[in-house]
């Protein structure tokens, strides 16, 4: 029997022994992770297991005191005698019962023994009612206490269950001293895909330069900020408040830079979303010999099939020792990120972005700290890493968010990469693959694309997504590539010749001659076309009767100077200059400035260069820049507004761009204007400074990327040297629809009929001011967009430089009258898609031409 006692008889904290944990009840144990809700799947409320129970009867699971029983009797907590506060809760959703089925036979004080009753329930009648009978039983107050489970499958009533332990003083939080505060703070996340990969591990790297403890918490789930994993683990979506607290002598200033980093430099895009393709939903059946997929990057190959599976998946569970295995993962996680951060310093910018969100994995605290203590209950090095890695994955898979989920790749690639130095190799691909090798496997991870990478023909995988980082690599290195195969990849032999149309979604295994034939016919004037298209793209370009139209190349880095000469770019029409401010902790002076746009002229060699000045806020924040919080960031402080707030970052901008040599090769371009008095600002700042050295003044121009500008483009092109229409936010702002957001980006398009309008409406106003008008949004980097951009009057494009060979080369098929013909039509279409299929129509003969 239970006996009441007062609270002062209770366990003290301080007690420091272990307790066993004995089975409440009979039936299946399994492990947290696998029960069917997040908040205890995740680990949310601490460490433990589950048991399906097969009695009605919910006993002790060692001595104690009774701390809570739920009004609703489904669930109780004890304290043992340790101090660990253990969970004890029957089935799911089972407080929405309302007590039906529950008889508590104990009260908050009282004392139990273990194997007393503590709640007696209607196995049959909650079973009828509630989600699930699974009962999960967890310790709570695990930042004090560790909890080791025996093992899973059947058990009977009080049989050992798992162990109960104090943390060791290296793993408890530290007793704060005299000095130390303790602070609490609210921010919001204004993030279309939540809290994911990225600004998680931005906001663990942050976290890490504070020696206060800092937490997150969300409703009830709380995770510590240092571990990337963790947070992701609390699924925080876009506009939740999320409430920091910290504990230290840096508390404050701790909160404050997480407040700012989550509040203004977070940038609110999705992972390389710009650069994700259009996928293609699987059909629900395929015909006989062929695989249906998703589309991850479009394109088609045709070769022999290599199967890869590097993954080390035998591992030893017995340790050497605590001392020994320990020192092993350290060194594994040591070599791990020396290679990452190579990666990130030399590799391209697609590659160093992933490298980087991988090296904060590998440093992830919680993630080591999870393997440790595996190491000191035994297990080996190896063992004891992948067990914490899947933890971890689980718990991401278990929030049933497909973007967090696809991050489970990540994991997975780190989780291989330290099993591989811990036993002594390196990963990497095939050492040799044969000619136009088409790559099948379950899963490629991140680190194996790039060993591919200009090895392999296409990639094809069982599992995965179209926006993990495994297509977003794919597509750097253009790499037709599907995923979501399924099963039926895994009975295609090495060495099977197949075709892969990943734009399609279809894999064909040992498909007849004839389609082989076509198949190769089409590839290979695919390359064709593209190798012709390079090998003109250095000629100036002209339609097919002469009109000139010059082709420019959009910049964002020193090194893409030379790039975009080789590409075929006759100038710079967009140098976007937030490439020196952002990912830093203080502004770049006026020296660092001039050095890079210097660098840039002259990669340019001679060719024009038109610098955009500093376009921030709304979804590039900056960190040292606080912009006040703001509910709609992209209608608030952006471009030429943070330089108007900020005057003294104009002042430097515009110093360093004049001070080019030689003088007058920059044109300055102001972002976001929306009226006369932004741009007169502008340029009386730009003449004084001019006026200051004796100069003159460069040319002063306007970015059209709000509906107002484009409107009253006549009214300022009195003033502007030149106007640039900026597509790609015109588009956004026409529309009223947020590019960055996932849920309405695909219908951001600038092939839209109203958005066509507002360009016309610009080119108009330029031309009858006299004053150029050219375009450098995405738009002009389509040749279809090219088309008719040239047919509303633009005579200057910007393109991506790997753009430019294709858009030469479309507009060197076309007429002048034929582009203006197309663009008319456009203009009194219904919508995007009709104004592409009416391009696409209209250039058939020429596209024809092109490829004969």
């Amino acid at each position: 029997m239970a006996s009441s006692s007062s609270p002062s008889t209770a366990p003290g904290p301080e007690a420091s022994e272990s307790v066993v944990l004995h089975a409440p009840l009979p039936g299946w144990v399994s492990a947290l992770g696998e029960v069917p809700d997040e908040v205890f799947a995740q680990g949310m409320m601490g460490e433990g297991l589950a048991i399906d129970p097969l009695a009605g009867e919910l006993r002790a699971p060692c001595d104690g005191r009774v701390v809570l029983v739920a009004p609703t009797s489904h669930a109780v907590t004890l304290k043992s005698r340790n101090g660990a506060e253990i969970l004890l809760h029957i089935g799911l959703d089972t407080v929405g019962l309302g007590g039906r089925g529950f008889d508590a036979r104990v009260a908050a004080g009282d004392e139990v023994r273990r194997g007393d009753l503590l709640i007696a329930f209607d196995l049959d009648a909650v079973a009828l009612e509630a989600r699930s009978l699974i009962t999960p039983i967890i310790v709570t107050n695990g930042e004090r206490f560790l909890f080791s489970a025996s093992g899973t499958g059947a058990v009977d009533a009080d049989a050992p269950i798992g162990i109960v332990r104090l943390r060791s003083e290296i793993e408890a939080t530290a007793v704060p001293g005299p000095s130390s505060r303790f602070a609490v703070r609210e921010v919001r996340i204004a993030l279309p895909n939540g809290l994911h990969a990225r600004p998680a591990a931005r906001v663990a790297a942050t976290a890490k330069q504070f020696r206060s403890e800092i937490r997150m918490r969300v409703g009830d789930r709380e995770a510590g900020a240092r571990s990337p994993v963790s947070m992701m683990a609390l699924d925080v979506r876009d506009g939740q408040t999320i409430e920091l607290s910290a504990e230290g002598g840096d508390a404050d200033e701790a909160l404050a830079a997480l407040a700012r980093l989550i509040e203004v430099d977070l940038p609110a895009v999705e992972v390389h979303a710009a650069a994700a393709p259009k996928t293609v939903a699987p059909a629900a059946a395929a015909p006989a010999g062929v695989i249906a997929g998703v589309c991850a990057v479009a394109g088609m190959a045709v070769g022999p099939v290599v199967r890869l599976d590097g993954r080390i998946e035998e591992v030893a569970r017995e340790g050497r020792g605590p001392a020994i295995e320990a020192q092993a993962l350290d060194d594994a996680l040591a070599a791990v990120c020396s290679a990452l951060a190579g990666a990130a310093a030399d590799r391209d910018a697609t590659v160093a972005g992933i490298a980087t969100a991988h090296l904060e994995l590998v440093g992830d605290e919680d993630l080591r700290a999870a393997a440790l203590k595996r190491i000191d209950e035994g297990e080996s090095a190896g063992f004891a890493w992948r067990a914490a890695s899947r933890e971890m994955g689980d718990a991401l898979k278990a929030t049933g968010n497909r973007l967090l989920a696809e991050r489970i790749d990540d994991l997975r690639d780190i989780e291989q990469q330290v099993l591989a130095r811990i036993a002594g190799r390196e990963r990497d691909a095939p050492l040799s693959l044969p000619e136009n090798a088409i790559v099948l496997a379950d899963e490629i991870l991140p680190s194996q694309v790039v060993a591919l990478a200009g090895r392999a023909a296409g990639l094809c995988t069982a599992g995965g997504g179209p926006t993990s980082h495994v297509a977003v690599l794919a597509a750097a290195a253009g790499l037709p590539t599907m995923v979501a195969a399924g099963r039926g990849l895994a009975v295609v032999a090495e060495g099977t010749i197949v075709l892969l149309d990943a734009t399609s979604g279809r894999l064909h295994v040992d498909p007849a001659a004839e389609m082989l034939d076509i198949a190769r016919a089409g590839i290979a004037a695919s390359h064709a076309q593209r190798r012709s298209e390079r090998d003109d793209a250095l000629a100036e370009c002209r339609t097919a009767d002469g009109t000139r139209i010059e082709i420019f190349a959009n910049l964002g880095a020193v090194t893409d100077a030379a790039a975009a000469v080789a590409a075929g770019a006759e100038g710079c029409g967009l140098l976007r200059s937030e490439f020196l401010f952002l990912d830093r902790d203080s502004a770049p002076d006026e020296d660092e400035q001039h050095a890079a746009y210097q660098a840039i002229a002259d990669g340019l060699d001679g060719r024009p260069l038109i610098v955009r000045t500093l376009d921030v806020g709304g979804d590039k924040a900056l960190a040292y820049l606080p912009i006040p919080r703001e509910d709609n960031p992209a209608l608030g402080l952006r471009g030429v507004r943070v330089s108007l707030w900020r005057p003294e970052l104009l002042d430097e901008q515009l110093r360093a761009i004049l001070r080019v040599t030689p003088a007058g090769r920059c044109r300055i371009m102001v972002p976001m204007v929306s009226g006369l008095d932004e741009l007169r600002a502008v340029r009386a700042r730009l003449e004084a400074l001019a006026g200051e050295n004796g100069g003159a003044a460069a040319e002063l121009g306007v970015m059209v990327e709000t509906p107002a500008a484009a409107i009253l483009a006549d009214q300022i092109a009195t003033e502007a040297d030149f106007l640039s229409i900026g597509t790609n936010d015109l588009t956004q702002y026409a529309l009223a629809m947020d590019r960055t957001n996932p849920a309405v980006a695909a219908q951001v398009d600038a092939f839209h009929p109203a958005v066509l309008r507002l360009i016309a409406a610009a080119a108009e106003g330029g031309r009858r001011r006299g004053k150029p008008v050219g375009a450098c949004g995405g738009l002009a980097s389509d040749p279809l967009g090219a088309v008719l951009l040239v047919g509303l009057g633009l005579s200057e494009l910007s393109a991506a430089p790997a753009a430019i060979p294709a858009v030469k080369a479309r507009l060197r098929s076309v007429r002048i009258d034929e582009c203006r013909a197309i663009a008319q039509w456009a203009l009194d279409q219904d919508s995007a898609a009709s104004v592409r299929r009416s391009v696409e129509d209209a250039l058939a003969p020429s596209e024809a031409g092109m490829k004969a």
